[in-house]
């Protein structure tokens, strides 16, 4: 695996690169780095071309203004995937990840095959959508609080422990400007695409945890639902970082995912 970086017309773009083959592009979460996908990376690069890429203000890609909305994010990634020449990838994103990637296949299927929407979230209720937005606005202040995110996230099992350990340390080297752009956007970004996921025509994969109570079992079941294509896996005895507590039965989702048959290019 290496690690890179492209310049981009909003600055500098950061990704992580392994394998050959077809090309499937990661992108993480708010507050984590291209290193998230670790597990992934390493699976998938046993057939595919992997490129996980650093999200606007994190790792080592150049921050969006303050008030950049979901949809710059969305502009970016295709800007991303244009400038390193993937032509259609198989595109798979994490939590605010999840909100780019969705909103990329809606918008722009000339670049996307297949979708995977890892832990997103989907028209949040009143009261959770407030409670996020209140933690936009302290982090923007600067108010940046560690613990409850990382407890609502994992358990006490030995394998959350570690992945907690290293989830902290990314938390903690994200750069605080980046860090409150991007959760702005994600705070706000919920309904943003919404209306279009029933005009996603390619395979897309709604995953989650049974125990994540921010992007639930029931949003994953509402956006599979609404798409053409869709398919739902909720893993059970799992959070919000799935993808590192049950790399396995990720890995085996992706697996399923990648290997359904895609349309040519709809545009």
């Amino acid at each position: 695996m290496t690690s890179t970086t492209l310049p981009l017309s909003e600055g500098t773009l950061g990704f992580r690169s392994a394998g050959n083959g077809p090309p499937v592009v990661l992108i993480h979460g708010v507050g984590m780095q291209s290193a998230a996908w670790g597990p992934q990376i390493a699976h998938l690069a046993q057939t595919h071309r992997v490129i996980a890429l650093d999200m606007p203000g994190h790792g080592d890609s150049t921050a969006l203004p303050f008030g950049a909305k979901l949809e710059d994010f969305v502009a970016w990634a295709a800007n991303a995937i244009t400038a390193l020449g993937l032509g259609r990838v198989s595109l798979a994103g994490h939590s605010m990840g999840a909100l780019v990637a969705g909103g990329l296949a809606a918008t722009r299927p000339d670049l996307v095959a297949r979708v995977a929407l890892i832990n997103g979230v989907y028209r949040r209720s009143t009261d959770a959508r407030a409670a996020v937005e209140a933690r936009a606005s302290q982090i923007k202040d600067g108010q940046i609080d560690l613990d409850t995110p990382l407890n609502r996230w994992f358990g006490d099992s030995p394998p959350e422990i570690a992945a907690r350990d290293l989830v902290a340390g990314w938390l903690r080297s994200v750069d605080p400007k980046g860090y409150a752009v991007a959760y702005g956007a994600f705070a706000r970004g919920d309904a943003t695409y919404a209306d279009q996921i029933k005009d996603i025509t390619c395979p897309l994969l709604a995953l989650t945890g049974d125990g994540d109570a921010n992007s639930t079992p029931a949003m994953a079941q509402a956006m599979a639902h609404a798409a053409p294509q869709g398919r739902c896996v909720v893993i059970k005895g799992h959070r919000h970082m799935v993808n590192l507590t049950a790399p396995e039965a990720v890995n085996a989702a992706l697996d399923t995912w990648l290997a359904t048959p895609t349309q040519e290019d709809p545009r």
